[in-house]
Order: structure tokens, then C-alpha cells, then sequence
């Protein structure tokens, strides 16, 4: 991704071997490949499932969801069931500088292309990154792993959502992205250091550490406290008010964080009296008494459209949106 055009892309140069299939590891490498690496995805014959994971599809037949997470890439399609196949994915590595792959645990090896046996004496300058769900050990090494099973797993389906919907998941694959985040900070990090001493090494990303890592505050919360966090819908276990409101025409967002901003909210709404109160006067205090303080705080909204409201509140510092469809946003 060049800086507006007037210098080269951070990654130019850079040669990547994409073995990954549906989301994590090509987010990846779709990311490297933004900032100028040259990617090129080994698929089997059949093609990345994504390839058909629709409607919608392009004119091509080509599935949305392939194409969020692949652009910037030329395509191979090799079965690396086959002797030959491997044959040829070992002379791509000849001059590749990064190999992404999130087959199951043992995989490689199996084809004789185990990276701390085989890859790092062939390749010593090479980057190998491996996503899994598990990792390769401990009581649930080897075993594969969905976005959606991770949440469960991890906890954060019992904090997202409501009392009257239950454990939910979240809306988007965001143990997935985040993964895929972490596996390109990873192979940066690799890469910075073969700068240094000339050699590649193995970035290791699941997906089970990512939706542990995501549990922030909720387990800082829970070790500190012994409590289990509970659903709060759209609110925040350490902030209020933080949370979703309804206006005249529409629900919006409120941001406040601190007791400045709630006292820009509540002169702007008019209602200066409310940070005077023991109730509210704190964060700490707002916590408590939050069923109390959204009542309030809905009965001033009532009167105000959210367009406005939004647009008056952050001008007057005070972190506040509407909560869009993906059209309006």
C-alpha cells in the first residue's frame, strides 16, 4: 500500500507462498499482499470452499466472501496429495520468503515438509506461519476449529448478547480476523528479525489463544473479582454510560467514558441537575445504579432526532453515533 503514491509499498519485494483456505490465513496474506508482497495461493482442485460460499456471487460465480479476503493474489491450483505436486510447491519455496498454511497439526510433516525438520535446513531464510485452531499439543492439539466454536469455547458467546437472546455469537468472524491480525504482526516480527540474524523462523497463531486474548476486560474482571461476567447486551461491564439508547426516531450510541464527558452530555441535553446527583456523580456510581440511569437518560432522548443529537454531541465532545445499517454506514 504505497503512501499516496509517492513511495513504494512496505512489502515490495516480497515473495509469499499461501497455503491457507478460508478466512484467518488469507486475511493473512491478503494483508501482506496490500502493502506490496507478491502472493501466490496454492489451492486444491476443487478451490478454497469459499470459492462457492453464497449468495451472493460475481458475474464470474465467484462467491462474496472469497473475495473480501483474496484480492492482490495469483492463483495455483496443485493437490498436494501428490508426490509431484510437492514437487512443485518445493521449487516455489526456492525463492519465496514466507509460507502461510493452516493445515491441521501434523500435515506437513506427513508430506515430508515438516517446517523444524525439513523447510528450516532447506530454507534457512525462510518464514513459516502456521494457523491453527488448537495449536500441536496439549489436550486439545491437533483438533480443528471454527470461528464460531472458538466463541463458544472461549467464553465471549456467554458475554455477547441479551438475557432475552441468550449466549450469542458475534455478528461477525471476529476470532477469525483477529487471527488473521495476529499471524500478520507475527510474520512482521519474523521478518524484523531475520534483518538481524539472517534467518527465518515459525510463527505459531491459533485461534484459541486469540478468543482468550479477546476477553478484555471481562477476564482481567473475573480473576480480580471472582465474578462471572454475565450478557449486558451493547453495555460495558466497567462503564456507564456506554451503552445503546433510543431517540424519537432511531437508537444511537453513547460513548462516555469519564465524568467530564458525562457532564458535557448532560449540559447539552439540558439536564445539568444529573451529575449533582449521588447516583451519578461517579463512574463507579453510574454502574451501580445503571437501570436508574438509563431511564433518565431515555426520557431526555425521547425528545431529540438522532441525527441531530449525534451531530450536537460530538461537537461538543461527546462520543456519540448512530447505529447504522450497512447501507447507511
Amino acid at each position: 500500500m504505497s503512501g499516496h503514491g509517492l513511495q513504494p509499498s512496505a512489502l515490495d519485494g516480497l515473495r509469499v507462498i499461501d497455503l491457507s483456505r478460508v478466512l484467518a490465513g488469507p486475511l493473512c496474506t491478503q494483508m501482506l499482499a496490500d502493502h506490496g508482497a507478491d502472493v501466490v495461493k496454492i489451492e486444491p482442485p476443487g478451490a478454497d470452499e469459499t470459492r462457492h460460499l453464497g449468495p451472493p456471487f460475481d458475474d464470474a460465480g465467484e462467491a462474496a466472501y472469497f473475495g473480501a479476503v483474496n484480492r492482490g493474489k495469483r492463483a495455483l491450483a496443485l493437490d498436494l496429495s501428490r508426490s509431484e505436486a510437492r514437487e512443485i510447491l518445493v521449487k516455489l519455496l526456492e525463492t519465496a520468503d514466507v509460507l502461510v498454511e493452516n493445515f491441521l497439526p501434523g500435515t506437513l510433516e506427513r508430506w515430508n515438509l515438516g517446517y523444524a525438520d525439513v523447510l528450516s535446513t532447506r530454507f534457512p531464510r525462510l518464514i513459516h506461519c502456521s494457523i491453527t485452531g488448537f495449536g500441536a499439543d496439549g489436550p486439545l492439539g491437533g483438533l480443528p476449529g471454527y470461528d464460531a466454536v472458538l466463541q463458544a469455547m472461549c467464553g465471549l458467546m456467554s458475554i455477547n448478547g441479551a438475557s432475552e437472546s441468550g449466549p450469542t455469537r458475534i455478528g461477525i468472524p471476529i476470532v477469525d480476523y483477529v487471527t488473521g491480525c495476529h499471524a500478520f504482526s507475527g510474520i512482521l516480527l519474523a521478518l524484523a528479525a531475520r534483518q538481524r540474524t539472517g534467518r527465518g523462523q515459525s510463527v505459531d497463531v491459533t485461534l484459541f489463544d486469540t478468543g482468550l486474548a479477546l476477553l478484555v476486560p471481562h477476564a482481567a474482571n473475573w480473576m480480580q473479582s471472582g465474578r462471572t461476567p454475565g450478557l449486558l447486551g451493547s453495555a460495558h461491564p466497567n462503564i456507564a454510560p456506554y451503552d445503546k439508547f433510543s431517540a424519537s426516531d432511531g437508537e444511537l450510541f453513547l460513548g462516555i467514558v469519564n465524568d467530564g464527558q458525562f457532564r458535557r452530555f448532560c449540559r447539552q441535553m439540558g439536564r445539568e441537575e444529573l451529575p449533582d446527583d449521588p447516583r451519578f456523580r461517579t463512574n463507579a456510581a453510574r454502574l451501580q445504579h445503571a437501570d436508574a440511569l438509563r431511564r433518565e437518560i431515555e426520557q431526555t432522548l425521547a425528545g431529540f432526532k438522532v441525527a441531530d443529537l449525534c451531530r450536537e454531541l460530538m461537537a461538543a465532545g461527546v462520543p456519540a453515533g448512530a447505529v447504522n445499517t450497512l447501507p447507511q454506514a
